[in-house]
This record gives structure tokens, C-alpha cells and sequence, in this order.
């Protein structure tokens, strides 16, 4: 009978060990309790303060669920108080036992014992409707099923708090976004305007001024010209890096050759001068937001073809490597490259690897383009060498496995 209890309460443990809210440990003690004993019925009590709180029961009658009692006024505040267990046979022949309380019930023995030993938070009660005493071996068992129960609710209390703490973060981030709005607001109208009364203002100036310029102050003038407009590049992509952080994924199936295919085509359109090979291997799709990933290859196409417009030949290969889980997607190049020491500053907002005389550029795209890579549960790096070329690497998870792959020369 004990070894078949034991193997009952190794059971009931595991189930305790899982549970995440008080509803689920009363319910599972309660039963646990009763079968574990072969009674007619099983509470459990919880302590608030100087009261006993009956808070739940499996019984073949109604006992006292929902019910407060005086510490001192029942026999499960004599057990937290005293910090032990109690058998009693007859709970008429004892002195702790309001008689008058247990009259109305079947109740004819009882057994209880503390949750929590030291500082007990509650107490297990088993009854029966005959005169009965269980075995010490059986009480042993009672007790070691209070322990799991005080493990499992200090585990419910560590998990209401981290869940308190979830729900606090999650109120301070819809506030941080709600001022991130009210910030990209502002930064849309309130810097915007004066921009546009500086460009208006000085074109009118410089219309009817320039024919008295000579080259230098032409050259000062252009020079302005391209701040407002840097300044106004940065303006959008601080709006469309905030943006970012709030938008939701539409997944569909990419086919991501086709899309890389398409954006290379229009870089070579726009570039008719220059000597651009784009060597692109036969890419696997994808599930992923479309639009997104578009703005993916285009950014990294873009800096591809940016960062090799000093080579007299620009070479960009497109490849992919595969895993049981992922795809990683990359794009090499044979330029400017970067030294690597610098590399965490890589994604970073308005970080470059070069000066703005070298390449233009504002320095956003590649933090938009992780935030994007990101969001699709993926990550991205880069592998490079100064005036060696730049290897960008973005990898996503896939749901279909496929045979591994591997596309990428060096």
C-alpha cells in the first residue's frame, strides 16, 4: 500500500512542479490528498493572517469550503501554530476539535499536517467517516505531499511576480511607444517646417544672388544646399526607424530569386556607366513579410553596389547556406569592405564605417534592416576586410527541413 502510495505522490509531485496558479495546486492537493489516505475527505487550508481559510475540499459531503476560522478556534490553526502534525482517532475525546463546527458532518477521525514546516502557510486535512488511524509510513506520505504543495506555491508566487513584472514592462513599453510617437510626430512636423522655410527662403536668395557670386561662395552655397538635405534624409530615416519597431509582419511565400533578380536588374538601370556583375545562384523562397524583405536585398544590394562604385569592375554575389532549421542568405561583394574591429558599431543608428566624403549616406538602412531580420525571429552579420570587399549574411528560420546546401566561396 505505501510503495503504491509513494508511486502515486511521485505522480502527484510532477503535476505539482507544473503548475502555475493557486486553483491548479489546490486542485491537484486536494485529490492527491483524499486518494493518497483512502479517505472520505481532504481540505486545504491556507493561513491569512490570524485566520484559517478553508479554500478548498474533495469530500463525500460539504465541509467548511469558503470558510474562516480563528487561528486558535480549529484544529488546523492548532497544527501552523505548533508547526507539527495531528492524528486524532476520535475527535470527540479531544480538546482541540470544536465539536459543535464538525456536529453537522460525517467527520469521525482526522489527520493534519502543516504546509511548510517552518513558518507554515497552510495545513492538509484528511477525514473519515469511521474511527480510524493511519499508519505512521501514511502520515509520512501526507507530509511529504505538503512539502510539494509549499514548493509549488512558492513556485505559483515567483511566477505571479515575474508575470506582475510582465505586465509592468509591458505598460512602460506601450508608454516608451506612445512618447516614441508623440516624438516622431514632433520630429515630422516641428523640424520638417523650419527645413522647408530654409530651403524655400535660401532658393529664393540664391536666385537672385548667384549671378553675383563668385566660385567660392557658389561652392558655400551648394554646401548648404546638401545639409538641409542630409538633415532631411536623417529626419526620414529616424521616422522610418521608429516606425519600424511598430509594424507587423504580413508572412506569405517570397521568392526570393525573383525579388533579387528584379532589384539587381533596376540597380544595373541606374547604373548604365559601370561595369556591375551580379552573379546570383538559385535562391531557396522564404516565409516572410514581403515588403520587409524587399527593403532587406535592396538595402544590402544598395551598399553592394555604394561601397564598390571606386573598383573599375563591381563584382556581387548573391548565395545562400542551409541548415536543418535555416536558410542564411548573403550578399559579397568586392569593395570598400571595413576593418571588423569595428564591427558592433555596424548596426548600429547613424553609425558608418566611412566618411561622408568617401560615400554618401546617412547611416540608418543596415539598423533597419536588422530590425527587420529581427522580427522575423532571424539574425545578421557581416564578414569583411579594408578594400577587401564585405560579406553580409541574414538568416532566417524555415519550416520545410531541406537538404543542406552551400552556395558560398569564401
Amino acid at each position: 500500500m505505501v510503495s503504491q502510495g509513494m508511486e502515486y505522490l511521485l505522480l502527484v509531485m510532477q503535476e505539482l512542479s507544473l503548475a502555475r496558479d493557486l486553483n491548479t495546486v489546490t486542485g491537484i492537493v486536494r485529490t492527491a490528498a483524499r486518494k493518497l489516505m483512502a479517505a472520505d475527505g481532504a481540505t486545504f487550508v491556507q493561513r491569512e493572517n490570524t485566520y484559517c481559510y478553508y479554500a478548498d475540499e474533495d469530500a463525500i459531503r460539504p465541509l467548511w469550503k469558503g470558510n474562516r476560522f480563528p487561528m486558535d478556534k480549529c484544529v488546523s490553526g492548532w497544527v501552523m501554530l505548533n508547526r507539527t502534525s495531528v492524528c486524532i482517532r476520535d475527535i470527540y475525546l479531544d480538546s482541540r476539535i470544536p465539536h459543535d463546527d464538525y456536529e453537522p458532518t460525517f467527520v469521525k477521525s482526522l489527520a493534519m499536517v502543516p504546509i511548510r514546516r517552518f513558518e507554515p502557510i497552510g495545513a492538509i486535512g484528511i477525514y473519515w467517516g469511521y474511527l480510524h488511524t493511519p499508519s505512521d509510513d501514511e502520515l509520512k506520505l501526507l507530509q511529504s505531499l505538503a512539502d510539494a504543495t509549499a514548493l509549488a506555491l512558492e513556485n505559483v508566487r515567483i511566477y505571479e511576480e515575474l508575470d506582475q513584472r510582465i505586465r509592468d514592462r509591458t505598460i512602460d513599453l506601450e508608454t516608451a511607444n506612445k512618447s516614441l510617437e508623440a516624438y516622431s510626430h514632433s520630429v515630422s512636423h516641428d523640424l520638417r517646417a523650419p527645413l522647408r522655410s530654409i530651403r524655400g527662403f535660401f532658393e529664393i536668395l540664391y536666385d537672385d544672388v548667384k549671378v553675383d557670386l563668385d566660385q567660392r561662395q557658389k561652392e558655400m552655397a551648394q554646401r548648404i544646399f546638401r545639409n538641409v538635405t542630409f538633415m532631411e534624409n536623417l529626419i526620414d530615416g529616424l521616422l522610418a526607424f521608429s516606425k519600424m519597431g511598430r509594424q507587423r509582419l504580413s508572412k506569405a511565400v517570397v521568392m526570393m530569386e525573383e525579388m533579387v533578380k528584379e532589384i539587381s536588374e533596376n540597380f544595373q538601370a541606374q547604373e548604365p556607366l559601370r561595369s556591375i556583375e551580379f552573379n546570383i545562384a538559385p535562391l531557396p523562397e522564404a516565409e516572410a513579410d514581403p515588403m520587409l524583405i524587399r527593403q532587406v536585398w535592396t538595402t544590402l544590394l544598395s551598399n553592394a553596389v555604394k561601397y564598390t562604385g571606386k573598383k573599375t569592375k563591381t563584382c556581387i554575389d548573391i548565395g545562400f547556406e542551409t541548415d536543418n532549421e535555416s536558410t542564411i542568405y548573403f550578399v559579397k561583394d568586392n569593395g570598400a569592405g571595413f576593418d571588423m574591429k569595428y564591427a558592433e558599431r555596424l548596426f548600429g543608428v547613424f553609425q558608418r564605417m566611412h566618411t561622408q566624403r568617401e560615400f554618401q549616406g546617412i547611416g540608418i538602412g543596415l539598423s533597419i534592416v536588422e530590425q527587420i531580420v529581427i522580427k522575423h525571429d532571424g539574425k545578421i552579420w557581416a564578414k569583411a576586410a579594408v578594400n577587401k570587399g564585405a560579406t553580409f549574411f541574414f538568416q532566417l528560420p524555415r519550416s520545410k527541413p531541406l537538404s543542406p546546401v552551400n552556395t558560398f566561396q569564401g
